[in-house]
């Protein structure tokens, strides 16, 4: 027999075999839709867009009409502006705050130096950029529309720049995103495709590495090993059979992800296809290797059950990676499961287009071939 003809065998009893177990089933086609329903309903609002982000705005009384029309235009700027006249204890500290200088209007009447200083919760990520560039916007536009009203030669009052405030602007920029969205994926459109990929991770590094340690320990191998069956369509077939399971999977979380969660797949759904195959190529790989390296069913599961879950967190498979800080997402980047992640954020949810993907779709294909090289190398009969 041909080593083809031996790997499409050997494939195609080992896939029959998984799909009869009982375990294999209730994680392959029970267990993805309820936390596909729980992860995706608990963190349906976890970065909502329409909610609008905190700002305290400290202005010390008695702070005077320049601090009002101020916070007027941080509120056109989208924040949620929290007035006080002190702040309040690092403790109950916001994540967003503009403190103001004693005195602020009398000193901008009198034409004194003032210095606002805008104190920020965490890390200069992108989104704390885009706050960053939202408060300044919104206190130069006051001092840009105080100048025009004093060049016209009225007095600078609230009045005054009420009305400044209100004339149409002679120039103005529309800024539209290049794709869909600018917020990280929530809800389902982040737990489907996170689940699936830590569940076919998961069902192939447990079930898959499983069944090739009791045929090891039964003696089913060597029995293989006496037929003309060449080793290479055995091995094929090993990894043809859990590459086939891993599709099962991808394709029945796609089916349910589509019909009762509405996830949207995106444009480019040929390229989300590729680089799902491409996961499950090297999750398949994978499998074999943990087989090979197991010694008992007990080793092989909890090998895979701490991998799946290690690599499913810090890939992003969780939580969006986009909202951790700037040392996870690069580790992310680092990971199968973060590849793989970033490609589906890229392609679904920022609709950056088919070419965004190929570099993790390219660095899954060569994990993939390397992988199988070594499950090949290390794969032992007895």
């Amino acid at each position: 027999m041909s080593a083809l003809g031996a790997a499409l065998f050997v494939a195609r009893k080992d896939l029959w075999y998984m799909l009869r177990q009982k375990e294999t089933l209730l994680w392959t086609f029970g267990m993805p839709p309820v936390f596909f329903f729980f992860i995706g309903t608990i963190t349906g609002g976890f970065a909502d867009g329409d909610e609008k982000p905190a700002l305290d705005l400290v202005a010390p009384a008695p702070a005077g009409w320049f601090a009002d029309a101020l916070e007027k235009r941080l509120a056109d700027e989208g924040f949620d502006v929290r007035r006080t006249d002190a702040p309040p204890p690092d403790s109950l500290a916001a994540s967003r705050r503009l403190v103001l200088p004693a005195a602020f209007t009398d000193s901008l009447v009198a034409a004194s130096r003032v210095s606002a200083r805008f104190e920020h919760g965490g890390e200069l990520d992108p989104a704390g950029r885009w706050d960053q560039i939202r408060v300044a916007r919104a206190v130069y536009g006051l001092l840009a529309d105080a100048a025009l009203v004093e060049s016209g030669g009225d007095t600078v009052s609230a009045s005054a720049l009420e009305r400044e405030r209100a004339r149409p602007r002679m120039f103005t920029l529309d800024v539209r995103a290049a794709g869909s969205a600018l917020e990280a994926p929530s809800g389902f459109q982040q737990a489907v495709p996170g689940t699936m990929v830590m569940f076919t991770l998961l069902v192939l590094l447990t079930s898959g590495a499983v069944a090739l340690v009791i045929e090891r320990r039964e003696g089913l191998l060597r029995r293989v090993a006496s037929t003309p069956l060449p080793r290479a369509g055995v091995v094929a077939g090993k990894w043809g059979s859990r590459m086939a399971l891993g599709l099962v999977q991808i394709a029945f979380a796609i089916a349910v992800g589509t019909a009762f969660f509405s996830v949207d797949w995106g444009p480019d759904l040929w390229m989300v296809g590729l680089v799902l195959v491409g996961w499950a190529s090297l999750c398949a790989g994978l499998a074999i290797l943990s087989g090979n390296l197991a010694r008992t069913e007990g080793q092989a599961v909890g090998l895979g059950v701490f991998a799946a879950n290690l690599l499913a967190a810090l890939g992003g498979c969780w939580w969006p990676i986009e909202v951790t800080p700037g040392w996870a997402q690069r580790l992310a980047l680092g990971l199968p499961t973060g590849w793989t992640m970033d490609a589906l954020h890229r392609l679904m949810s920022f609709q950056a287009g088919a070419s965004a993907a190929l570099p993790h779709l390219v660095a899954l294909s060569v994990a993939a071939l390397i992988v199988g090289w070594i499950a090949t190398r290390t794969f032992r009969y007895a």
